[in-house]
């Protein structure tokens, strides 16, 4: 286990906080001016799993007309009420600390949790992501989904590094074990 796979999250924000308004639309990070594609696929290249909720995995679905975007990945979608997998996902209903853990054991790349907030916040509250990557975008969307909830712990973090993509900043953090 001393090269033990990392969960990172790469996640896009408005500067005050949020990761999509209250209607789920991502309209306001569109329309920020980037520079290629702001560092996706080089991150991109870097896992081999990815995982989301079912929110997220049903928003992709309803919204992303080139089809499913992670074909070439394993990928894991966490749901109370789906089961089984199909020609994309496996769903899981599994405990989030056992089940991540049991992937970092194995071979391969990264992990990449995709989202959402909900997730997100479990993840957190087990203190199991390693690396959170987050590109802020120069947007103030006043309310929505919070990138980060309100919680009763803390976790504390070391800047890795900061890269600017035009208009976006990306700021790098790890977890301090």
């Amino acid at each position: 286990m001393n090269n033990q796979r990392k969960l990172m999250l790469f996640i896009a924000t408005s500067l005050d906080g949020y990761i999509a308004t209250k209607n789920d639309t991502l309209e306001w990070l569109f329309k920020v001016e980037g520079e290629g594609d702001n560092g996706y696929s080089a991150f991109y290249d870097t896992v081999d799993t990815v995982l989301m909720g079912k929110r997220t995995y049903d928003w992709i679905k309803e919204n992303m007309s080139d089809g499913f975007p992670y074909l070439d990945k394993q990928c894991y979608v966490f749901s109370r009420s789906a089961q089984g997998e199909n020609e994309e996902v496996t769903f899981i209903q599994d405990d989030i600390l056992n089940f991540t853990n049991k992937l970092k054991e194995q071979d391969g790349k990264n992990i990449w949790l995709v989202g959402g907030g909900e997730l997100l916040h479990s993840f957190i509250k087990e203190k199991v992501v390693d690396e959170f990557i987050i590109t802020v975008a120069p947007t103030i969307i006043g309310n929505g989904i919070p990138l980060f909830k309100e919680h009763e712990f803390n976790l504390e973090l070391s800047l890795k590094g900061i890269q600017q993509f035009n208009q976006f900043v990306e700021l790098h953090y790890e977890v301090k074990k």
